[in-house]
């Protein structure tokens, strides 16, 4: 054997290892006025998306990160983060007890841990690997509170096997008594994910008030939830316009990054499609991947790299009542979509309009829906600014969805919700 060659081989593999843990080395350090995320080092404040399609439009609008919910797909999802350039904070799915997960079975909590495991030492060293998240929303509707417990164990055996990331766990809001279990029971936490919506105003005075004293992140941001906004006569949730959308989540971001002393940087949510509640509430894109408005805030905010922007729908009426005016029409009669749309650049339009019958299938904490069957209707007259169709034959709830899209990608989406009798 020739040894010479084998120390050489070994000095070069030692040489090279030690490389790849310097390139994915993240750290949280004390500063005189609070904590700071340091990647290789360097200050690296997260400018994030929860999702992991469309990352070179990430990147090219000055995004850094991904955020993930759990493990499936992770190394593609790793490898393709890296060749754009952006890091990774992996998700480990817990099992949540509101879906029949129990906390007190030591076999099913040691088997999570297990896997857990085995997931840590695949992708503990990926260059693209920036945080762990233990859990997301493990407080939603739970009674049990040995899910703590639960969350210190996994996050214990994270340090032990991988020293170079900080481990996050994540809850719905924030409450005193929650943050008060993961200070008592999770000292191996060392970051507090918070998912806020509405509350994003209020977010840094309630970290304070109720003495988290570590780092938080916000980990899922966006337009008013569904669960927070106002409803029509009959009970639906009354969703915002794209616009309107993007004129919160501005202001929101103006909030995250208004706490330099506590928070590391945020995920904007969702960096995706999904049926949730309605198929236009949360994504940021349309099912076809068309950017809203709301990605040109995240460019002014990120990088402000100039781009064509999404249109702009500023006003829809129906019968001419807003959505808020909880708007009844009778079987049959006459229902005039109006609406008021423009474009940054002038770009021709493309107008798309969908009649739905409102979700029966809506559930809690970002559960699978089934998105409703697409009603056919015939459009009797149209003009610039209006159509006018027949309502329905069948009393019941509804919602008529507005889509408006340009020839680079861009979408603007609108809904109001009526109620035939």
């Amino acid at each position: 054997m020739n040894y010479y060659l084998l120390f050489i081989s070994l000095l070069t593999s030692s040489i090279c290892f030690s490389q790849i843990t310097d390139i994915h080395k993240t750290e949280i350090i004390k500063t005189n006025v609070g904590f700071q995320l340091l990647r290789n080092g360097d200050p690296y404040y997260v400018k994030g998306a929860g999702g992991y399609e469309y990352l070179g439009l990430l990147k090219d609008i000055g995004g850094n990160s991904i955020r993930t919910w759990g493990t499936e797909n992770a190394q593609e999802i790793l490898d393709d983060a890296y060749d754009n350039g952006l890091t990774v904070c992996l998700g480990l799915w817990a099992g949540h007890e509101r879906h029949g997960f129990d906390y007190n079975d030591e076999y099913a909590v040691s088997s999570q841990l297990e896997s857990f495991k085995k997931d840590i030492i695949k992708y503990k060293d990926h260059p693209a690997l920036l945080m762990w998240a233990v859990g997301n929303e493990l407080d939603l509707f739970y009674k049990n509170f040995r899910v703590w417990n639960a969350v210190e164990e996994i996050s214990k055996m994270i340090k032990e096997i991988d020293p170079y990331h900080p481990i996050m766990t994540i809850t719905a809001g924030i409450d005193p008594s929650e943050v008060y279990m993961i200070k008592n029971y999770c000292p191996s936490i060392d970051i507090l994910g918070i998912n806020t919506y509405g509350g994003i105003h209020y977010l840094s005075d309630a970290v304070r008030l109720y003495g988290w004293e570590k780092p938080y992140m916000v980990t899922e941001w966006g337009p008013y939830g569904h669960w927070e906004s106002p409803n029509t006569s009959w009970g639906v949730a009354i969703e915002a316009t794209s616009k309107e959308k993007a004129e919160f989540r501005d202001l929101s971001y103006q909030y995250i990054k208004g706490d330099s002393e506590l928070c590391l940087g945020s995920y904007a949510f969702l960096w995706g499609y999904k049926q949730e509640y309605t198929p236009t509430w949360y994504p940021l894109f349309s099912k076809e991947g068309e950017a809203t408005q709301s990605i040109d805030v995240l460019n002014k905010n990120w990088g402000n790299t100039p781009r064509n922007k999404a249109p702009i729908i500023h006003s829809i009426l129906l019968n001419n009542k807003d959505k808020k005016e909880s708007v009844k029409i009778k079987r049959g009669k006459s229902c005039v979509l109006s609406y008021d749309v423009t474009d940054p650049e002038n770009d021709e339009l493309e107008f798309e309009f969908v009649l739905m019958p409102e979700s029966t299938d809506k559930k809690s904490g970002g559960d699978f829906e089934k998105t409703p069957e697409k009603i056919p209707f015939k459009i009797v007259e149209q003009s610039n600014n209006k159509i006018v169709i027949s309502a329905p034959s069948r009393s019941g709830q509804y919602r008529f969805f507005i889509y408006i899209r340009d020839k680079n990608k861009n979408i603007a989406t609108a809904n109001i919700p009526f109620y035939v009798n």
